[in-house]
């Protein structure tokens, strides 16, 4: 370089010496052999040629030598500039006026925002120590988003013709030499001095970092840059996925909000270093400038939607989280803008966004950490390598910095750190979040103990005001039917029959949701057992035939019930549960047919080891449901039609309590129903059949005016049961207590005992127990009167000596055939077995 300031300077000096002794040369007289000039004239001519010699020292300073041995040669000192703020100068402008250059003193060319175009002239001298050694020569301007760029060099002529045009405003194929920094090749011959112009244009920021360098060291230097970006890309695309999986696993707001950011960012650095230009949208140069401020502000959008969640600064700091939602409007702002308006308009905007969003980011994480927010160390530790590596980046772009590698790539730098240092501050959230977690479930296991005990209570307590709630019920019913059973024995004119009967049939049916409602407690309890007993199956049928009848013809239906004539009659099973799920399930068909009717059918086959497989088919012809889940259908209180306009009753528990019951006797219920077709239930029951061998009937011998019945009334009922034995015929003795009716039997002579009172007024004395020993040693049947199968169940297990039971409300036809069964027959048939 300095050779080449060095020779024209010398030769310049040498011509002011040469003019300088021909105008003082004097002959041998001592006069000069040219007429004297004036001092005037000859101090005139010496300042012209020094001001020529001053105007051309720029241009002799730009020159460059470099030989074969030069690996790399930084152009930015030696390099000329004229900025043309018009934009308007042609080459011919540029190559006939030196003087518009200006030398530049910088390493690299950096006018920041500027509307200018700009020339460049790099004077470039190729002075080889072998002339056999060939070189190729790479002209490298290392800033991939300038709009535009011109390559201008002499032809064999040395007139300058425009060699290339290229730029991040044309499309990627239109360049020589595909990389995503620009890359011109020079050819030189040795001794061979060439002359360089650039014009350089950009709608954003205009820099110039220019290298001189030999192909073979620009490709030896290839695999350490793209070593650095690989890393710091690699860390970029890791973190993604590592916080992609984390979110999926869980669901933390936060985490997504940072894939954005990091995703967002990633493609930004991608944009500016002309990576995404060259793998991503080659082809599209209006994205190529879109992309870059649009990226921008989708990460300040997304770095402080996260910032937000990630530090909750809606709960410690208001005007923080407000400014940070400016932020995100903003950011919002500056992506509608980057695609609807003008490459420098919206940039210029991202930028000023981008030093806002930093520093507010950090003085979030700031105050959060001062506020004792533990993730916040992490997060200002991160962004702090982040602020600085963005703030260089920045001052680069508007100028204040020189673009080299650090400065250029400073931002990738302080991403691939603040992306690792903020993976663990998630980390620590993780932790946090874990031992937050682990205190919560142990507080909430706690509570969910403490609310289990009070639900278990609470449903005891249920349990118990129900039972207790349809035991009081049912004492004033007993008393309200028993009456009208008393009512049915006189003579009524047909008005107040009809009235009876009608009292009669709302009575039993209020008794029967009673009854339902107590069955449901007593199973959800579980107190209920099956108890198989010898049972019939044609008086079983009979009895839902003479039960249902009558509500079957009032709504003008049909009523028949059919048995399978390969069915034995005798069998071991639990007929009352039996009888009560057949009840629900006739109750219902009857309730939902309008017309047609209800068919009661038996069937069945033999199975394993001698049993047999009942099935019970109720089939209606009413209005039908659609298919509905089994586990909806037979739940508590469910209503196929459960509008407040409803057209059908019931309280919706007879399907619950069928399929309980069903389950208790170890059997299975289905359905099947089409609307308005009708609907089918099948309770399939396997029994054991009893032997068939016939049985003698027994013959009567008495009547009931001969028997004597010992009556224990109950206090909360009087009259009723003592008014239909004298109904039937029967003698009466009265007793209020155990005392009163043993001193009746030792003193008359008694053929029954009928217990109307609760059985504990009985048991629980030890007169009580001598009554029931009494009446055993005196073969006595003692009937007892009963709220339930249940407490029947219990007696059953617990006392001695009761020969049968009825179940309250007493019917008059109940009590009139037990009584019969007991006291009418011949002796050998009045023991039959509880």
């Amino acid at each position: 370089m300095l050779d080449g300031v060095y020779v024209p300077l010398m030769a310049m000096l040498k011509c002011l010496q040469i003019i300088n002794r021909s105008f003082g040369r004097r002959d041998l007289k001592g006069n000069t052999g040219l007429p004297a000039p004036s001092s005037e004239l000859r101090w005139g001519c010496m300042r012209y040629l020094l001001m020529m010699l001053l105007g051309w020292l720029p241009m002799l300073a730009s020159a460059v030598a470099f030989d074969e041995s030069t690996q790399s040669l930084p152009l930015g000192r030696v390099m000329q500039v004229f900025e043309d703020a018009g934009g308007k100068a042609t080459l011919a402008d540029v190559t006939a006026h030196d003087e518009l250059f200006e030398p530049h003193t910088k390493d690299t060319l950096n006018k920041g925002y500027s509307h200018s175009a700009f020339w460049v002239k790099v004077d470039l001298h190729y002075r080889p120590q072998d002339p056999q050694v060939h070189r190729t020569w790479l002209l490298e301007l290392a800033y991939p988003p300038l709009d535009s760029i011109e390559l201008y060099l002499a032809d064999a002529a040395g007139n300058y013709q425009l060699v290339e045009r290229t730029g991040d405003a044309l499309p990627f194929d239109s360049r020589q030499i595909k990389e995503n920094n620009y890359l011109f090749e020079l050819n030189f011959s040795p001794g061979q001095s060439q002359t360089v112009y650039l014009r350089l244009a950009s709608q954003g920021s205009v820099q110039a970092p220019l290298t001189l360098w030999s192909a073979q060291s620009y490709l030896e230097e290839q695999p350490v840059r793209i070593y650095i970006l690989g890393l710091i890309y690699g860390v970029l695309l890791g973190m993604l996925v590592y916080n992609l999986f984390i979110y999926l696993s869980v669901r933390d707001t936060s985490y997504l909000y940072y894939i954005f950011y990091i995703a967002s960012f990633g493609l930004y650095q991608l944009s500016v270093n002309g990576a995404a230009v060259q793998y991503f949208w080659p082809n599209n140069p209006w994205w190529a400038n879109a992309s870059t401020p649009f990226l921008i502000g989708a990460s300040a959008f997304f770095g402080c939607q996260f910032a937000r969640t990630f530090l909750h600064t809606a709960s410690h700091s208001r005007w923080l989280d407000r400014a940070l939602m400016f932020l995100m409007a903003v950011g919002a702002l500056v992506m509608v803008l980057a695609l609807t308006t003008s490459y420098a308009v919206s940039l210029r905007l991202a930028t000023g966004l981008a030093l806002a969003f930093i520093v507010t980011i950090f003085t979030a994480g700031v105050v959060a950490w001062s506020r004792g927010l533990r993730v916040a160390r992490y997060f200002v530790i991160a962004w702090s390598a982040f602020l600085l590596g963005g703030l260089v980046n920045t001052l680069m772009v508007l100028g204040y910095l020189p673009n080299v590698f650090l400065t250029m790539y400073a931002s990738q730098i302080g991403s691939a750190i603040e992306v690792g240092l903020l993976s663990l501050a998630l980390a620590d959230r993780i932790n946090a979040m874990r031992d937050l977690q682990a205190r919560t479930l142990q507080e909430s296991g706690q509570k969910l103990a403490a609310m289990n005990q009070q639900l278990a209570r609470t449903n005891q307590l249920k349990d118990e005001f129900l039972a207790t709630v349809t035991h009081e019920l049912r004492t004033p019913m007993n008393g309200v039917i028993g009456s009208l059973e008393l009512i049915k024995t006189l003579d009524m004119s047909p008005e107040l029959e009809q009235y009876t009967q009608t009292a009669q049939g709302s009575a039993r049916e209020m008794m029967h949701m009673v009854n339902g409602i107590l069955t449901l407690t007593e199973l959800q309890a579980g107190r209920l057992i099956a108890q198989p007993r010898p049972f019939s199956l044609n008086e079983l049928l009979q009895g839902l035939s003479d039960q249902f009848t009558p509500a079957a013809h009032s709504k003008g239906l049909t009523f028949t019930y059919e048995v399978a004539r390969s069915l034995p009659d005798q069998w071991v099973g639990d007929a009352e549960k039996i009888r009560q799920c057949m009840e629900c399930l006739l109750d219902n068909a009857i309730k939902f047919t309008r017309e047609g009717g209800v068919i009661l059918r038996v069937t069945g086959k033999t199975a394993d080891s001698g049993r047999w497989a009942l099935a019970f088919n109720v089939i209606d012809s009413g209005i039908g449901f659609v298919h509905q889940e089994e586990a909806e259908l037979y739940q508590h209180f469910f209503q196929v039609d459960g509008s407040m306009t409803r057209e059908y009753g019931g309280l919706g528990i007879g399907l619950a309590i069928c399929r309980r019951l069903v389950e208790l006797l170890g059997g299975r219920l289905t359905h099947h129903s089409q609307p308005g077709q009708g609907s089918q239930f099948q309770l399939l029951l396997e029994f054991e059949a009893q032997d068939q061998s016939p049985q003698p009937t027994p013959a009567r011998v008495r009547s009931p005016g001969e028997c004597v019945v010992l009556l224990v009334e109950d206090p909360a009922s009087p009259g009723l049961v003592r008014a239909m034995l004298l109904k039937l015929g029967y003698r009466v003795l009265s007793s209020g207590s155990g005392q009163a009716a043993i001193e009746a039997l030792r003193r008359e002579r008694v053929d029954a005992v009928l217990l109307e009172c609760p059985l504990a007024l009985v048991t629980g004395t030890s007169m009580g127990s001598q009554l029931l020993i009494l009446a055993a040693c005196a073969q006595l049947p003692v009937l007892a009167l009963f709220e339930s199968q249940v407490q029947a169940q219990q007696a059953r297990e617990q006392v001695e000596g009761i020969t049968d039971f009825l179940i309250k409300p007493l019917r008059f036809e109940d009590l009139q055939h037990a009584l019969s069964q007991r006291l009418l027959t011949t002796e050998g048939d009045k023991n039959a077995e509880f």
